[in-house]
């Protein structure tokens, strides 16, 4: 019995890659880049992480971030991300970075939030949420390398440049 759906693997007309394509009714189906949002929330001087409870990265800490959901802003999935791995509330005040990572087929987007007050407590995806000073933070167990850079440029643009630099990526 034959499979439905694309299953052919060929280059569409107009096109200049391979996809998958329906034999029967010519469907293409364009697998794109995923979309991940979140946000570094702070409270006063304090900085909300969360430690992950799945994997990838198990056990590492991070900012509130995940996969973008249908029908919904950037900026009300970074919300949505806060309140589900960290159960904050936040308002975002601005796009802090935007992450391109072909070798993974994500584009990551980071906010700036603050909390409206300082109740959080582990989401499902989280084992443990904390504030951290920014001594505090556990930059030897963070989960990848995005979570330092977001980090460190918040906190360039309150004018805190008191840290060495860590390996930012180049232009």
């Amino acid at each position: 019995m034959k499979q439905p759906g694309p299953t052919l693997r060929t280059i569409p007309e107009g096109d200049d890659r391979e996809r998958l394509v329906c034999g029967d009714c010519g469907f293409i189906l364009y697998d794109n880049p995923k979309v991940i949002v979140g946000a570094v929330c702070t409270w006063q001087d304090r900085y909300l992480l969360v430690r992950r409870a799945i994997e990838p990265r198990l056990g590492f800490w991070t900012m509130p971030i995940g996969y973008m959901e249908l029908g919904e802003t950037t900026e009300q999935g970074a919300m949505r991300e806060v309140w589900e791995e960290a159960c904050a509330k936040v308002t975002v005040s601005g796009l802090l970075s935007i992450f391109s990572i072909p070798e993974i087929s994500q584009v990551h987007m980071i906010y700036r939030a603050e909390m409206l007050s300082d109740d959080f407590a582990p989401g499902v995806e989280s084992l443990e949420a904390g504030l951290f000073t920014w001594d505090e933070i556990p930059w030897d167990h963070l989960a990848y390398p995005n979570v330092r850079w977001s980090l460190e440029y918040e906190r360039e643009l309150k004018g805190v440049t008191d840290f060495p630099p860590r390996g930012r990526p180049g232009p």
